[in-house]
């Protein structure tokens, strides 16, 4: 980060605001059944309508803060997971970050980091050994395709 980007947080975000950041999984969704139990649901109302909810509620600007999903699935999800994003930008939720999670793969992750195991989870922007992934192909893209619109478009963070 350049102390000019710095200086943009310190100045516009971080003096008496707060941030919400939100995780999005496709697990973060469940069904309450009949008997109290619960399930996992997969994206019934996705990031957007979840998000646009707290939003509503809170009026706190937003920041995706994490999400993944293992290939061979990850490309797409990173798009999905930024169309929302922006999707919830053009509705006038004040966005001001998106996270892939995590930079490199993760190491027992499948298990909550309970098993030494060494299993490696292919979830990172780039593999254990530091070799961009197909994920992290697409997130460069994304960035390179929409770095003019997001350096166009006003970062300060006003509450309607």
């Amino acid at each position: 980060m350049t102390k000019q980007e710095y200086h943009w947080f310190e100045n516009n975000i971080i003096k008496g605001s707060c941030i919400m950041g939100n995780d999005y999984y496709i697990t973060n969704e469940h069904m309450v059944h009949e008997n109290g139990s619960t399930s996992a649901a997969g994206e019934i109302f996705g990031y957007y309508v979840i998000t646009h909810q707290y939003f509503s509620r809170y009026r706190l600007p937003v920041m995706h803060t994490e999400t993944n999903i293992s290939e061979p699935f990850s490309v797409h999800w990173l798009k999905k997971q930024w169309a929302n994003v922006y999707r919830l930008k053009q509705d006038g939720v004040p966005v001001i970050g998106f996270t892939w999670y995590s930079l490199i793969d993760q190491v027992d992750w499948d298990s909550a980091l309970r098993n030494d195991a060494g299993n490696v989870n292919s979830l990172g922007l780039y593999d254990i050994n530091r070799k961009l992934r197909p994920v992290g192909h697409e997130y460069k893209n994304l960035i390179s395709q929409w770095k003019d619109v997001i350096a166009s478009e006003s970062y300060g963070v006003h509450i309607f």
